[in-house]
């Protein structure tokens, strides 16, 4: 799919239709964060179907972008930690190779069950078109000292498959000024994925240049993170309101959503300058 001289794009409509038209090719990292089937009150999605029928659904989701991905290119897949054997199932299937599986830490926790443990993490495989990535870039961390620790790394750590130094976006105040709100002070979309989330996949993934698609676009996080960090990217969200929000996000460029606050973060990376250009991105109206 040629970009018509725009960087980002994005697609009003059902991700599914768009798949279908297999007009999407060579694209080098998918972030796939599809609705939960929990039941969530989205307004073009029934969010509460019988298992056989939602990841019937996902598979051929998943399917179509295996076919529009390029040899090597990756997918990251965030779900419900209890759907992780559905997960791997539909990957297999639709021809994914397994890598990771990422444990998402969150610095709160669900309020307490009578009968398990309280859940305070969200799963996120990583696979890729064919037995090794294209690109895996080896990010290594400023990691904060822990209590039972009595020196810090000078040189930092290199990211691990537990993630628990990124912090998730709560209905409090604990979100911060990057949670998007309404006039009331609402989030105007529950499950906003961080910022610093989609750069920490990005950069992993991907190099300047690359193609970064998501196909439940949401608020517009993994194209606001790949554009600053001079990647292409297609988003396509079926919620039209949420399409006006990615743009105006896009043009908007909200000091919550730079990314270079991050930077120093990440210097102890080899390659730091290559995979991240350090330089302000200017927003092109997508």
């Amino acid at each position: 799919m040629k970009m018509s001289g725009k960087t980002v794009k994005v697609y009003c409509m059902d991700c599914l239709e768009f798949l279908r038209q297999e007009a999407l090719s060579d694209v080098h990292l998918t972030f796939l964060d599809p609705p939960f089937n929990q039941g969530k009150n989205y307004r073009y999605f029934d969010d509460e179907q019988h298992p056989e029928i939602y990841w019937g659904w996902l598979k051929e989701v998943i399917g179509l972008i295996y076919k529009a991905t390029a040899d090597g290119g990756a997918i990251y897949f965030m779900q419900r930690e209890k759907n992780v054997g559905w997960m791997m199932k539909v990957l297999e299937e639709t021809g994914w190779t397994f890598q990771n599986l990422i444990i998402w830490k969150k610095f709160t926790s669900a309020v307490p069950c009578d009968f398990r443990f309280g859940k305070q993490y969200q799963v996120i495989i990583f696979a890729t078109k064919g037995e090794k990535p294209r690109v895996f870039n080896k990010l290594r961390i400023d990691y904060p000292l822990r209590p039972n620790y009595k020196y810090k790394r000078p040189t930092g750590i290199y990211v691990t498959d537990v993630w628990d130094d990124i912090k998730e976006l709560t209905s409090g105040y604990f979100a911060g000024d990057e949670a998007l709100r309404d006039e009331k002070g609402s989030r105007i979309h529950t499950q906003q994925s961080p910022v610093a989330l989609l750069l920490r996949i990005i950069l992993s993934s991907t190099r300047p240049g690359d193609l970064v698609f998501d196909p439940f676009a949401g608020t517009g996080t993994t194209l606001v993170v790949a554009k600053q960090l001079k990647r292409r990217a297609i988003g396509v969200e079926i919620d039209p309101d949420y399409v006006k929000l990615i743009k105006w996000r896009l043009n908007a460029m909200r000091e919550a959503d730079n990314v270079l606050k991050y930077r120093n973060y990440y210097r102890f990376t080899p390659n730091l300058d290559k995979i991240w250009p350090n330089s302000h991105s200017s927003y092109a109206t997508p």
